[in-house]
């Protein structure tokens, strides 16, 4: 399904290539202070245009059609739409019979025999992203008074990620990285045991941003080279603050008081401008695939505020819970 949450649920709509994309949520509070100009700082940070992005440039003006009215929120589903106009459909055609490796192309016609909209990945594409941002601006005005922050930290294996941008320009290819995200300011006692643990929904809302391979909370997999004793957090306060954060900010799946820490696994864009090997299928043998169209050399670069988004998402509902 194309939802999310429970009581700050989101459902998400479009294709890259189709008229609009765009997010409804349900369960947003009404009375939130809310205006065109509150999207404009994420939507900036989540389009391209800097060394590494593609250079398919849209307006991403959010046009606002339900649950709004005289600049707040109303309490009925509010519905966020963007436009797509800066399209080159034919760049895609080929993927037809020519699925892209790493890419969603081949899952997506056999799952939805042959009638997905292939062009710039369809419902699958990236571009979709834009709505979860949207979202996640009024998230963020939800979680209030906590603090989401991402930024990258590594690139194509290097913690120097201009450096990391032309070394893969310079090699015609693309490549992934780590983006690390904090949260300040959380109460004590978010998420619940197993199932809806803190963890367990963040993850779940990480892996719908295209491209993640992977996701760890505070220590991660260091864990599993540290003693218990080295590795257990003193709690040095009666609000539940410790000295150290290998925890991340959760116990038991719950959240603890301290900074909400966790980093995630961006793999390189599937759409590299290298010749590679794929099935023909109408030919039905493997053959060289040289991919057109307009694609980003490092999708991770703007992964940062996506993760931001889903993150305030899952805070949003699990507050709304308390």
């Amino acid at each position: 399904m194309n939802s999310f949450g429970t009581l700050f649920r989101v459902s998400i709509l479009g294709e890259s290539h189709g008229p609009h994309t765009g997010i409804v949520i349900d369960g947003c509070p009404s009375g939130i202070p809310l205006q065109h100009e509150d999207f404009t700082a994420d939507i900036k940070r989540r389009q391209p245009g800097a060394a590494g992005t593609t250079p398919r440039v849209e307006s991403d003006e959010p046009r606002i059609i339900s649950g709004w009215f005289n600049g707040f929120t109303t309490g009925a589903p509010l519905t966020i739409l963007f436009d797509n106009q800066n399209t080159k459909s034919g760049d895609y055609d080929h993927l037809r019979k020519q699925p892209r490796p790493g890419h969603a192309d081949w899952v997506a016609m056999q799952k939805f025999n042959g009638f997905n909209d292939h062009r710039g990945g369809g419902h699958f594409s990236g571009r979709l992203t834009l709505a979860i941002v949207a979202a996640g601006v009024v998230a963020k005005k939800v979680i209030g008074p906590a603090v989401i922050s991402a930024r990258l930290t590594e690139a194509g294996g290097l913690t120097d990620i201009e450096a990391a941008i032309r070394q893969a320009e310079a090699e015609n290819d693309s490549i992934g990285g780590i983006v690390e995200c904090r949260v300040k300011g959380l109460p004590v006692g978010l998420g619940e045991p197993f199932f809806d643990s803190v963890e367990s929904l963040i993850a779940h809302a990480v892996f719908s941003i295209p491209a993640t391979k992977g996701i760890e909370f505070g220590s991660g997999f260091a864990a599993s080279r540290m003693r218990g004793s080295e590795h257990n957090d003193r709690i040095i306060g009666e609000d539940g603050r410790t000295d150290t954060n290998y925890a991340g900010g959760i116990n038991g799946g719950i959240t603890n008081g301290n900074e909400l820490v966790f980093r995630v696994a961006v793999k390189p864009t599937s759409s590299t401008s290298r010749p590679q090997q794929t099935l023909n299928l109408e030919s039905g043998k493997v053959e060289e695939l040289v991919i057109g169209g307009r694609h980003d050399r490092c999708i991770a670069l703007r992964v940062p505020v996506v993760l931001e988004a889903v993150t305030a998402l899952v805070l949003a509902d699990l507050l709304r819970r308390l």
